[in-house]
């Protein structure tokens, strides 16, 4: 049981990760630093008062900079592979609490964090980028800050759930992937449509 909730705690915040990076990271250390969960021996270090510190920081720094509209697009080119990194990053933390120990266990966690968070967390920022480009396409970026302050508050609260209850954020960490998966679908075929459409005319 404890194997399952720790793969069920990596893989929500990954998710979290793909709407913002350093939200989950955060949430992480903190429940760290005060012990509710575990992380595998060799990233202790999250539970450390200078990476809760220095994440919280982080974290009030992103979502800021997200309200500035010129700022958005600029930070999803960063933040697109920063979220895969982060999202391996937190999947290890939690699938090393169940590998074995030493070096073998070390790459098998990895590994399993590279696979499984890291493709999780880009499926998730794939569709927020697709979400915030559609609003770009379709009001001129006016109802970005909304989105921007809607998917804030969803990596908070999904990281948060997470940690308090990570069976129901399984179901929510589904679902986003399934939404994802549509908008980047939805996406494509928009985008075939106006090629077409642009080789009619």
């Amino acid at each position: 049981m404890g194997e399952l909730l720790a793969v069920l705690i990596g893989l929500g915040l990954a998710a979290s990760c793909g709407l913002r990076v350093f939200v989950p990271l955060a949430a992480l250390s903190i429940a760290a630093r005060a012990g509710y969960v575990s992380v595998a021996p060799g990233m202790a270090w999250l539970g450390s008062d200078e990476a809760m510190i220095a994440l919280c920081t982080a974290t009030v720094l992103e979502i800021v900079a997200y309200k500035v509209p010129w700022l958005d697009h600029a930070l999803d080119a960063i933040a697109s592979p920063a979220a895969i990194v982060a999202g391996a990053v937190v999947a290890a933390s939690q699938v090393g609490t169940v590998t074995p120990a030493g070096s073998i266990g070390e790459m098998l966690s990895w590994a399993c964090a590279l696979i499984a968070g890291g493709a999780v967390a880009g499926i998730v920022q794939a569709g927020a980028v697709t979400t915030r480009a559609a609003s770009t396409a379709l009001s001129a970026g006016m109802i970005n800050p909304l989105i921007n302050v809607g998917q804030s508050s969803l990596a908070i609260g999904m990281s948060t759930l997470t940690v308090i209850a990570p069976a129901v954020a399984a179901v929510m960490v589904v679902m986003l992937i399934a939404i994802s998966a549509v908008a980047l679908i939805l996406l494509v075929r928009w985008r075939a449509r106006r090629r077409a459409a642009a080789g009619a005319g």
